[in-house]
């Protein structure tokens, strides 16, 4: 066994561990900051919803269907000027985080529609019938009644931006991708690449296993 790890060096292995734990926790909060409200007019500007306007609904849906068509490794590439603009480089776990939030906001802010649509009608009508405004409706009601399922999609894009930090690694992001990378493909590593991935597919589950819980916590207030 002690042979197979030859390769490994741990203090490297965590150190990178912790660096796709950042890119991570700080990409998720960007993206439900961004994704949530997102996902939230784009359910309100809808058909027969509280604000419906057609032309700006097809304008959010447009731009949200342009960004999630463009694969990530892509996605990585062409904003790279924009993210020396924004964080002053391409590099390292700083420069992961804008291309990872752009990449995962507009899957969320779909995941998040698709839960405010399972909200009753019923339930809104209500409310509306009681002289509640639309922002009352939208944080007494709506927001509410679908946290299970708004829970369940940021869940969903969790696991999805531990994927996408992998990739990262293609353009030196740092992180378990990018140690999988230089050290087990390029280097022909096969104990870096076992453990990185190994690694990897721990915080899948214990991501998983955590919005599961929330989701049933959530069901049964």
């Amino acid at each position: 066994m002690e042979a197979f790890f030859v390769n490994i060096d741990w203090i490297d292995i965590w150190k990178a561990t912790a660096e796709t734990l950042v890119m991570l926790g700080a990409s998720l909060a960007l993206t439900v900051l961004f994704g949530l409200p997102l996902g939230v007019l784009l359910f309100l500007t809808g058909k027969g919803r509280l604000l419906q306007q057609p032309v700006a609904n097809f304008v959010l849906s447009a731009v949200v269907n342009l960004l999630r068509s463009v694969p990530f490794v892509i996605l990585l590439i062409v904003m790279i000027p924009v993210t020396v603009a924004l964080v002053g480089t391409s590099l390292g776990v700083a420069g992961a985080i804008p291309p990872l939030v752009v990449g995962a906001a507009p899957f969320f802010a779909r995941l998040v529609e698709s839960a405010l649509r399972e909200v009753d009608r019923g339930v809104v009508e209500a409310t509306q019938a009681m002289g509640a405004t639309t922002s009352q409706t939208v944080f007494r009601t709506l927001l509410p009644e679908a946290q299970p399922g708004i829970w369940a999609a940021v869940t969903v894009t969790a696991v999805a931006l531990v994927s996408y930090t992998a990739m990262a690694g293609v353009v030196g992001a740092g992180g378990l991708g990018d140690l999988a990378i230089r050290f087990g493909y390029q280097r022909f590593q096969t104990d870096v690449m076992v453990v990185t991935v190994a690694l990897m597919l721990v915080l899948v589950q214990v991501l998983q296993i955590v919005g599961d819980r929330l989701v049933v916590y959530f069901s049964r207030r």
